[in-house]
């Protein structure tokens, strides 16, 4: 007994010394360029018509034309894409439904730069392939157009911090186009954590789960395969961590702090290569799932997971979990709150739990409305469509707010924050699942802001 003893002190030891060794990887936060200040709340002059600019017209380009066709005050004036063909195709879209025809950029890699540098853009719409994003919205910020980019808006943290001085420096908006916080569950339940029907929220879950097979051939030239190819990490963490982070009010009371990563090794990856190319690939790095979890300033946790090789079926987990209260949206929707029921022998009141799913859950849903979704907004919505729906209701905000000079939804922090989790999980995981500090990109600011709200017109 006294040698088992022995041995489990040792190893107890152990443990305890690698946990104390495992330091906190940090990661530099460059000091705020003088003369330059937070964007939080950033405002900037109304616009009686915003014109947008729209770069790069593969699917999500080309849709994202026709969607602002039907937007409220907006008119697509300008178009580029690389390939010719496609902004043809866009332009012909616009003449064929009876809208402004828009100018063409097109042909050349840096097309773009010409779109960012004429005087009826006000808004550059950026769909290209995720290596261009940043250097585009930082050269339109440059030359005095606001940015929308869809994500991930930057792939590393260089470019983070270069999108967030570029608009602390020049005041424009920098915003990532995060289709999923605008989802209709999401805004619902968004509205429900601020009215306090799940008590406070102390963790949160999100994800990507998506297998792509049947649309990694869409991406030309085969450039996302390339880019899970040569990097590790949750390279697409922002569906599933956009909406969370409302809930949590990151960057408006609290901070995300530190994360932790960690991956399976590729199986599929290697044999999805061969599978388009036809050649041996045994180089691929981006595992086939990849887990990370994040504490943050106040105590609370969230989990975020990516895996986009396997046959798991399509879920951003989407999870609340309250001290009264828990949503979730997959694989069924439901809600369950903590329900005080009668009491027993003992006088005590025992708590139960009522699950609302179906016509329940709807009801509960309508008693907390989200206050962006009136009818109208949300029959446009349904008649346009992009996802459901919520592409249109994220278009509509966006230009609501440039058109009445009021602060976005969405600023470039929580760009920087979201898009954060990618180099910051691949640092975690090259370096043995060691905890990673996450930077504060508002540089101390983290708290000046009261819980995450909507901005509406007088």
């Amino acid at each position: 007994m006294r040698i088992k003893a022995l041995l489990f002190s040792v190893a107890l030891i152990a443990a305890v010394s690698c946990g104390t060794a495992s330091k906190t990887i940090k990661t530099r936060i460059p000091a705020r360029p003088a003369g330059q200040e937070n964007v939080l709340g950033l405002t900037a002059e109304p616009l009686d018509v915003v014109r947008i600019g729209v770069v790069g017209l593969g699917r999500r380009g080309s849709f994202a034309v026709e969607r602002l066709s039907y937007v409220p005050d907006a008119v697509v004036t300008a178009l580029c894409d690389i390939e010719p063909d496609r902004a043809e195709e866009s332009l012909a879209w616009l003449k064929s439904h009876g809208r402004p025809e828009a100018a063409v950029f097109a042909g050349k890699a840096d097309s773009w730069k010409q779109l960012c540098e004429r005087d009826d853009v006000d808004l550059v719409y950026i769909c290209t392939d995720w290596v261009n994003h940043a250097p585009i919205a930082k050269y339109a910020m440059e030359h005095g157009k606001h940015a929308a980019i869809e994500v991930p808006a930057a792939l590393n943290l260089d470019e983070i911090w270069s999108l967030v001085n570029t608009s602390e420096r020049t005041r424009k908006h920098c915003m990532m186009l995060e289709n999923c916080v605008y989802d209709f569950f999401e805004l619902a339940t968004l509205r429900m954590a601020q009215d306090g029907v799940f008590g406070e929220v102390i963790h949160c879950e999100g994800s990507y789960h998506h297998n792509l097979d049947k649309v990694w051939e869409n991406y030309w030239h085969g450039w996302r395969q390339d880019y899970n190819r040569k990097h590790r990490g949750d390279l697409y963490p922002t569906h599933g961590l956009g909406p969370v982070c409302q809930v949590l009010n990151i960057h408006r009371g609290d901070r995300m702090k530190t994360l932790v990563s960690m991956d399976t090794k590729s199986f599929n990856g290697g044999k999805m290569m061969e599978r388009f190319t036809g050649e041996p690939c045994t180089d691929f790095v981006n595992g086939d799932e990849t887990t990370t979890m994040i504490s943050t300033q106040n105590g609370k946790t969230i989990l975020i997971e990516h895996d986009v090789l396997t046959p798991r079926p399509y879920s951003r987990m989407y999870q609340v979990v309250g001290t009264d209260g828990y949503a979730a949206k997959y694989p069924v929707q439901q809600y369950c709150l903590r329900d005080y029921g009668a009491a027993d022998g003992g006088a005590r009141f025992i708590p139960d739990e009522k699950i609302y799913s179906g016509a329940e859950l709807s009801a509960l849903q309508d008693a907390h409305p989200n206050e962006i979704l009136t009818p109208e907004l949300v029959a446009l919505a349904k008649k346009v469509g992009g996802h459901g729906g919520m592409d249109f209701i994220m278009d509509y905000r966006l230009v609501y707010c440039l058109h009445h000079g009021l602060p976005l939804d969405m600023d470039v922090y929580d760009l920087a924050e979201w898009c954060s989790v990618a180099p910051l999980s691949a640092l975690s995981i090259e370096n043995g699942n060691a905890p990673v500090e996450v930077p504060d990109f508002t540089r101390g600011a983290w708290n000046r802001v009261d819980g995450f709200s909507y901005s509406f017109a007088k």
